[in-house]
């Protein structure tokens, strides 16, 4: 499952996630999910007349950026942040309540696991039973999955026990029981879900049919953002055999030497949700726009490519990576591990990126060796 979600804003809005890992070179665990599923994301962004400047005159690179061998490879530790992920003193042990929510939890796997901790905090803010989350069936690359296909679920539970109380399902006699049925706001603070949790008077499930609320930068309590710390850093933990895939793939790289791993963000549901067409053909435009007329819970339709593009709503081609990453001083011999899903345009494009950097792999590529 590839990191890319249907809970993208065409105008940029910041969610964080809590800053709860140093990176290590050592940690394959870590570099497993940062490789194996696209959860680590490189930022590349550049503006269209220095991309322009130096794609016309390649000599420009090394003038526009210098950037030292030890910032290109070298770690700083985490910038000097640190785990913040223990309750405090004041963190009280979880109520047994006789009531429950249930999620679907949308988007694509980063996004998923985001809105995962998000409902643990919820349900703690609310008092609420939670029932093991639903992944996303809908999306563009319609992935099967089960929770405890991607994640392990009985860890998930147990790691969890001291804060909210995790179910597997609802019980028998709630099963067809009425449930309140509830978009939450995305952005809401504490007063905001104890208000919602009136709901549960008349209801003892309340269903929520997307999983993004976002809860990060709105004021709510210390101990409710280092919940959502503990869940996405510590609960959920993937499943044996995908953190055994990437251990696999984390070898194949180490062993070539550095490399860098890289998600374009150039998918097909990717550009047509965000109207961004720039570089494409009339055809492949067209396309892209049918997908999204006929995709009912994507609400924008009518998108002006090119005001996405300059206000900055869009995704670097393949080439412009490549030009980016040349001129800030990677060589041509670095291996670049595509973290993605299936590029737009296949080798037509890649085939740009792969001109700067030959050594561009996917995890098949790898398995291939």
């Amino acid at each position: 499952m590839a990191g890319n979600g249907k809970d993208r804003r065409l105008h940029a809005r910041t969610t964080t996630t809590p800053a709860y890992f140093r990176f290590r070179r050592s940690s394959l665990f870590l570099l497993s999910i940062l490789v194996l599923l696209g959860i680590f994301t490189v930022a590349l962004f550049l503006s269209q007349r220095q991309i322009s400047a130096v794609d016309r005159d390649p000599f420009s690179r090394s003038q526009l950026f210098q950037v030292s061998e030890e910032k290109l490879w070298g770690s700083s530790l985490g910038y000097g942040y640190h785990p913040c992920a223990k309750p405090t003193s004041k963190y009280s042990a979880p109520e047994d309540w006789d009531r429950y929510i249930t999620v679907k939890s949308n988007g694509g796997l980063n996004q998923m696991r985001t809105g995962i901790s998000d409902m643990v905090a919820v349900a703690r803010l609310m008092n609420a039973t939670l029932v093991v989350p639903q992944l996303d069936k809908r999306s563009f690359w319609q992935d099967t999955s089960t929770f405890e296909d991607i994640f392990d679920e009985a860890y998930f539970i147990e790691t969890l026990k001291g804060d909210i109380r995790v179910v597997k399902e609802l019980p028998k006699e709630l099963e067809s029981a009425p449930r309140a049925r509830k978009h939450f706001t995305s952005w809401s603070g504490s007063a905001y879900y104890e208000e919602i949790a009136r709901l549960f008077k008349d209801n003892k499930v309340i269903h929520v049919p997307k999983s993004d609320s976002r809860l990060a930068n709105n004021d709510l309590p210390l101990d409710i953002q280092r919940l959502r710390c503990r869940t996405l850093y510590q609960a959920l933990r993937f499943a044996s055999p995908i953190e055994t895939l990437g251990k696999k793939l984390v070898a194949q790289l180490q062993s070539k030497g550095r490399y860098i791993a890289l998600h374009l963000r150039y998918e097909k549901d990717m550009l047509s949700f965000t109207g961004c067409t720039y570089g494409l053909t009339d055809q492949e435009a067209e396309e892209l726009k049918v997908m999204r007329e006929n995709t009912n819970h994507w609400k924008m339709k009518g998108i002006n490519s090119t005001e996405q593009r300059i206000g900055g709503f869009c995704p670097l081609t393949p080439k412009e990576v490549g030009i980016f990453l040349q001129a800030l001083g990677y060589p041509k011999s670095t291996w670049i591990y595509l973290a993605a899903g299936e590029i737009y345009g296949g080798d037509a494009y890649l085939s740009d990126l792969r001109s700067y950097f030959p050594n561009l792999v996917t995890k098949v590529c790898l398995f291939s060796f």
